[in-house]
């Protein structure tokens, strides 16, 4: 399923407008979720735009936001904390139920994990949350900034290196992050729980999740990330927590809420294509009730996320080609196994082409190599190779072809 990812802006939990993005299937969602990103991250960390994908490939829209203050968010990070950000989550949360529907989803990696554990009790419509290294208290995040509390302690604030960014951390934020009991709002969560940690984790240790899992009521679940880092920085360790969380939200989603349910107008034998937001090119692409998606190979700055528009035409042609030797196989109830298609596609000089009309400049030149496999003979073969110059989508690129574009009103 291919998903679109759009740029949107709500007012947070103490009025600054918050800078989102909502990944969300074409077809009508089947619910959706709540994302939180880790401390001093963004909604576009790798971690948070993979996995918020994959639960959109699901069929289920997920918003993920900058908390006051980081990324494209406004606001002053030194003058938020930890309960401004769970009012930050609960904001968003109002956002979607009064604009789409309430989040049945919580999400949240590293101390965004301990937010929508904090955030749940306020969040009455989430069915499930799933945490990813998340620490058991957010007092945790002490060691985190050790350069710089004895100058909190004495002048009330300091600048401290995290990630290889400086932030400002006031007083204020400890004082805060010491008062909270997230044990007492996981014993109250009363909804499933999945936690997620890797083993190795060098920020958040492992005893971490053994906390959280212990100290939650069932149903809960406990998935190892192997030697994922704590970030999740490599691609493989992102896609895999991807795969794995959206596979078990899946369950807390009805499977007939709407997934395959077009969510534009889509007339008969209309093809909608629109931009993703995953990347410069990326395009999701709704045809006959099926999502595709497209882009540019990272070569040519794409970030390579589905096919180019030039394979995705190599395809029409070949999906033709052995579509239209199966009919006509079929019909004259020859013995044709298997059909394969290779294709490939050049721009070549004109004066290259020996049968070619166009003698100046260059063509586009298709190259396609057909595999007939089963007990055929040599006329049967010969055939087959005439019938493939004959399918629709061939005959198309040779005719004369009209593009009628205007403005949609």
């Amino acid at each position: 399923m291919s998903v679109r990812s759009d740029k949107l802006t709500f007012p947070g939990g103490h009025g600054q407008m918050l800078a989102a993005r909502m990944d969300r299937p074409l077809g009508k969602p089947r619910g959706y979720a709540l994302f939180a990103h880790c401390f001093t991250c963004s909604k576009d960390a790798l971690a948070a735009a993979r996995i918020s994908t994959a639960l959109a490939e699901k069929g289920i829209a997920v918003l993920r936001f900058d908390f006051t203050g980081l990324g494209g968010s406004e606001g002053d990070f030194a003058n938020t904390n930890f309960s401004s950000n769970t009012d930050d989550l609960v904001a968003a949360a109002e956002y979607l139920a009064q604009e789409h529907q309430p989040p049945s989803l919580l999400i949240g990696h590293s101390l965004g994990g301990a937010a929508v554990l904090a955030a749940s009790t306020r969040i009455t419509s989430a069915a499930a949350v799933a945490t990813i290294g998340a620490p058991a208290d957010p007092a945790h995040l002490k060691h985190l900034l050790q350069e710089g509390l004895e100058t909190i302690a004495r002048e009330g604030e300091a600048e401290v290196n995290i990630g290889g960014r400086p932030f400002c951390i006031q007083k204020q934020f400890l004082d805060d992050i010491s008062a909270q009991n997230l044990k007492a709002a996981i014993g109250k969560l009363r909804r499933a729980l999945l936690v997620m940690h890797a083993p190795l984790d060098q920020t958040v240790a492992i005893d971490n999740a053994s906390e959280i899992f212990l100290a939650a009521k069932h149903p809960k679940s406990f998935i190892s990330l192997g030697d994922a880092d704590h970030l999740l920085t490599r691609k493989e360790d992102a896609a895999y927590a991807a795969e794995v969380l959206a596979a078990w939200a899946s369950r807390w989603f009805s499977e007939s809420s709407g997934g395959a349910s077009p969510a534009l107008e889509q007339m008969e034998g209309e093809v909608i294509v629109s931009e993703n937001g995953e990347g410069p090119f990326g395009q999701a692409i709704l045809a006959n009730g099926h999502t595709l998606r497209a882009d540019e190979p990272e070569s040519y700055g794409g970030r390579n996320t589905g096919p180019s528009p030039y394979d995705l035409l190599m395809a029409a042609l070949g999906a033709c080609t052995s579509m239209t030797l199966r009919m006509y196989a079929d019909k004259k109830k020859w013995p044709l196994a298997k059909v394969t298609v290779a294709m490939n596609h050049a721009k070549i000089h004109a004066e290259d082409c020996e049968q070619c009309e166009t003698s100046a400049g260059r063509i586009d030149r298709f190259e396609r190599v057909v595999t007939v496999e089963g007990d055929l003979d040599g006329e049967q073969r010969s055939k087959l190779l005439e019938i493939a110059d004959k399918c629709p989508v061939h005959r198309t690129l040779h005719s004369e072809v009209q593009v009628v574009t205007r403005l949609a009103e």
